[in-house]
């Protein structure tokens, strides 16, 4: 009867003890967390205004949304703002060459994927900041980024867009402009937006208010910098 009690009792525990006795190694990683929002700190906090650009890592040269989203880095470094990407293939490459081809501010913040190696060749070296850790990378593309431009991408880019969608509705920070481009890309996820969440009440009407949708990227950055002859330019939180 005892026996059966006490395998009873093992076979109930859910959580290894190897759990237990990892949470004081696991306790050290907020070291490494710390380094690296003070490494991004550091290079980031004279940068001056920049905006964010991201996009699919999968989208070739050849494709159309690439090229816009060199003319798209070109057009805004010509308004004074630099550019800010994951520092990646695709999309961002494409803002890091705009940006580089103008002799602008092109930041590239990295992570460390075991399917990408470092970043690509129109970084600055100087704004060259690699992350273990996605959570700390987004808050310096919040940060220091004055606004969203969003090409067509996968979950990374949602994830991106909705972190900026909640920051702003929450007035955690104070409203920046956001774009998404590619309407027929959007529809979708846009229309889904509009009709579910507001009619189910999850989100206020007034929310959907707070990006923007397009396909020409000229409208993309007109709709920044007439955002910024009315506010203020000033790092978030």
């Amino acid at each position: 009867m005892g026996k059966n009690n006490k395998k009873s009792s093992s076979e109930a525990r859910l959580v290894p003890r190897q759990f237990d006795q990892e949470r004081d190694t696991d306790l050290w990683s907020v070291f490494k967390i710390m380094g690296e929002f003070v490494d991004g700190y550091d290079k980031l906090f004279r940068i001056g205004p920049c905006v964010s650009i991201f996009g699919s890592a999968r989208t070739d040269p050849g494709d159309k949304y690439y090229m816009q989203a060199v003319e798209t880095a070109r057009e805004m470094t010509k308004k004074g703002f630099g550019v800010i990407t994951g520092g990646g293939p695709g999309i961002m490459e494409a803002a890091n060459k705009g940006a580089s081809e103008q002799k602008a501010k092109s930041v590239g913040l990295g992570i460390d994927l075991p399917f990408e190696q470092g970043v690509n060749e129109f970084v600055d070296p100087d704004y060259t900041i690699m992350f273990h850790y996605f959570f700390a990378r987004k808050v310096m593309f919040v940060k220091y980024a004055q606004g969203f431009i969003v090409f067509p991408g996968g979950f990374g880019t949602l994830d991106e867009f909705f972190e900026a969608m909640t920051l702003i509705q929450t007035n955690k920070i104070t409203r920046f402009p956001v774009v998404l481009i590619g309407t027929e890309y959007w529809k979708g996820l846009v229309d889904w937006i509009k009709n579910t969440m507001v009619s189910e009440g999850t989100i206020s009407p007034e929310d959907t208010d707070l990006f923007h949708v397009t396909d020409d990227h000229l409208e993309a950055v007109d709709i920044i910098c007439s955002f910024y002859q009315k506010h203020s330019v000033s790092p978030n939180f």
